[in-house]
């Protein structure tokens, strides 16, 4: 292929809504793309405030490895997990109050924290009246899927 023939092909993809062009004969094969790549975002939904268990080990070398123990919620409270992997914060900004401290009893729907997820940050609520029994992560600390934040015990 000309030099000529590959310009007018990349100002074809550039002057139209074409964001990728293949192209191949004898002589070789063409691609072109334009455009950041595509970017998936994925949220998990807010689960109910019952424990998670963990994932069933899928490999010997996952089996030998230490796991760190999770907070689990008995007869008596329930655990409030995280929706999503981030970095949990108790305060709506660096010289606010806390949401919540141990001791408090909020309504359904009042805020507990937040977890900022990709600079995004998620509000994550209370989905019944209950006292908070133990704050379980820290404030500005990693959280995981799944992992419990608060426990609280149902009013």
């Amino acid at each position: 292929m000309e030099l000529k023939d590959l310009k007018s092909l990349i100002k074809l993809v550039t002057e139209t809504d074409i964001t990728e062009f293949n192209l191949e004969n004898q002589d070789g094969k063409i691609q072109i793309k334009r455009g950041p790549e595509k970017e998936f975002i994925q949220v998990a939904a807010p689960q109910a405030a019952t424990p998670v268990a963990a994932p069933a080990p899928v490999s010997a070398a996952l089996e030998a490895a230490p796991v760190a123990a999770d907070p689990v919620a008995n007869d008596m409270y329930d655990a409030v997990p995280s929706p999503m992997v981030g970095t949990v914060y108790h305060k709506p900004s660096p010289e606010a109050a806390t949401f919540v401290k141990v001791g408090d009893v909020v309504e359904a729907g009042q805020p507990l924290c937040l977890v900022e997820a990709m600079k995004l940050f998620n509000e994550i609520e209370a989905e019944f009246k209950c006292k908070i029994v133990e704050i379980v992560k820290g404030d500005a600390t990693p959280v995981e899927f799944g992992e419990t934040l608060f426990l609280v015990e149902r009013l």
